[in-house]
């Protein structure tokens, strides 16, 4: 009797602690290795948001990587972004995991779609549904960084974004939002249009701008999206100045490239976390530098290679980890 009792009180703690073991495995994310594409949906706010994250032959699953967030421009996806900018590419040779948010479209019942079903990112600026509906993207990159975590062996202090047009200004708003988890911010051929700049902690910058944008001109003006009419853009210097301003650099530049239509400038300060560079490039229009444009030049301009924005935007994540 003593023994079938002593028997049945060790089953009863055995399924206990084999319940606890099976619900905390539960909230644990397997650890991914393998090399490619790998597409992921999380809830955020009622939505099923979607990215992709293109793992290099490198990485072991062991070994912290690095890590570089790309957003699409207003009207992309996830799949676009990839095959315009080749960020893919660069994360096999540099060894760091490349992932793609994507943004969302005023019909979510429906897949993305440039003209009829654009998907836009809520960059402050109170444009598209995005803005009317004041989506959560935020929140969405935030909970994206917490899934990454969960998923894959992540350098935490080496988590930077870059983005494209209204996926650049998406940029400015998470580096400036999620400053304690992003690293540094290269925004490509977009606007800063948050009102307030109050940083955490100082976020590097690296700006590069076409000199010949026709949908965001360098010294601003009105211009017609695919969309819509009558839109106004404010002087790309404005933004530039205003993160200067934030983060306390000199607002007086340093010529520090100058070749074959590139001109690259530094706004100076004492601390190395504080770096602020901003390239524009001759030639180039509503594209990004050195990658290839799926959409008209009629309509965006040209394609340049006198930059490519890849390598130049490695090489100033790579000196400005989180400190």
């Amino acid at each position: 009797m003593k023994t079938n009792l002593l028997a049945l009180l060790f089953l009863v703690v055995l399924m206990g602690s084999l319940g606890n073991n099976s619900c905390q495995g539960g909230s644990q994310q397997p650890k991914i290795s393998a090399p490619g594409d790998h597409h992921f949906a999380i809830k955020v706010a009622s939505l099923e948001r979607r990215y992709v994250v293109h793992v290099p032959p490198s990485y072991d699953g062991i070994k912290p990587f690095p890590v570089v967030i790309m957003f699409h421009g207003g009207g992309g996806t996830a799949q676009a972004a990839m095959r315009e900018t080749d960020w893919s590419a660069k994360a096999e040779q540099a060894g760091f995991l490349a992932v793609f948010p994507e943004a969302t479209p005023p019909d979510t019942t429906k897949p993305g779609q440039f003209r009829t079903n654009p998907q836009t990112w809520n960059d402050g600026s109170g444009r598209f549904h995005s803005g009317r509906l004041n989506i959560d993207d935020v929140g969405f990159v935030d909970a994206m960084i917490d899934d990454l975590l969960s998923r894959f062996s992540v350098d935490e202090r080496r988590i930077y974004a870059t983005g494209f047009s209204n996926g650049a200004s998406m940029t400015f708003r998470a580096g400036l939002e999620l400053s304690h988890r992003i690293a540094a911010i290269a925004p490509v051929s977009g606007h800063l249009w948050l009102k307030e700049l109050k940083l955490a902690r100082p976020v590097p910058l690296i700006y590069i701008f076409g000199a010949e944008d026709p949908l965001n001109p360098l010294e601003g003006g009105t211009v017609r999206l695919p969309w819509s009419a009558g839109n106004k853009r404010p002087p790309v210097l404005e933004s530039v100045l205003r993160w200067a301003e934030a983060l306390g650099c000199s607002l007086e530049p340093e010529v520090i490239y100058d070749h074959d239509g590139v001109k690259g400038v530094i706004y100076p300060h004492d601390r190395a976390d504080s770096e602020i560079v901003f390239y524009t490039v001759e030639g180039l229009g509503h594209t990004w530098p050195g990658g290839q444009s799926l959409l008209p030049e009629s309509m965006v301009g040209k394609t340049s290679t006198k930059l490519r924005a890849n390598d130049v935007i490695w090489e100033f994540f790579e000196k400005h980890p989180i400190r």
